[in-house]
């Protein structure tokens, strides 16, 4: 994979994942994970930093850029969602985990639930990702 296809990948796999997080963690599965968080108090930020939450949404973009375009083959777009979605879960599943068990911010539930949503949240922005990079044209060959 080419560098111009490297970087559109990553920033649309980042605003993708950047909006649809939104949807799905502030919108639709707020009050889920506020009803299981774990003992800690005061580790929310009242104000999101959201260029923080933007960064690691550029590097997960770049993660899952690199995931589709590693292939021998340059995937579908329902590949791209099944790369992303596997990368996703074991992405967060391992995080998520981890967390679990160094601190007391979630409970086992939104442990095991933040993974699963992952799948949606990632796969979608695979999707997305092999469906904009696919449409740039292949770089040309150089011949001797």
């Amino acid at each position: 994979m080419d560098i111009k296809r490297f970087m559109i990948g990553t920033v649309v796999g980042g605003i993708t994942l950047h909006a649809l997080g939104y949807l799905i963690w502030v919108v639709a599965f707020a009050d889920f994970f506020a009803a299981n968080s774990g003992s800690a108090t005061g580790v929310s930020r009242d104000a999101p930093l959201m260029w923080a939450i933007a960064l690691g949404n550029l590097s997960l973009g770049a993660v899952l850029t690199l995931a589709v375009g590693s292939r021998s083959k340059f995937p579908s777009i329902g590949e791209g969602f099944k790369i992303g979605a596997i990368v996703g879960f074991l992405i967060w599943l391992g995080v998520d985990f981890i967390l679990y068990g160094v601190n007391n911010v979630s409970n086992l539930t939104a442990t095991i639930a933040d993974p699963l949503l992952e799948v949606v949240h990632n796969g979608v922005a695979g999707a997305v990702i092999v469906a904009v990079i696919g449409k740039i044209g292949q770089p040309a060959a150089t011949g001797a």
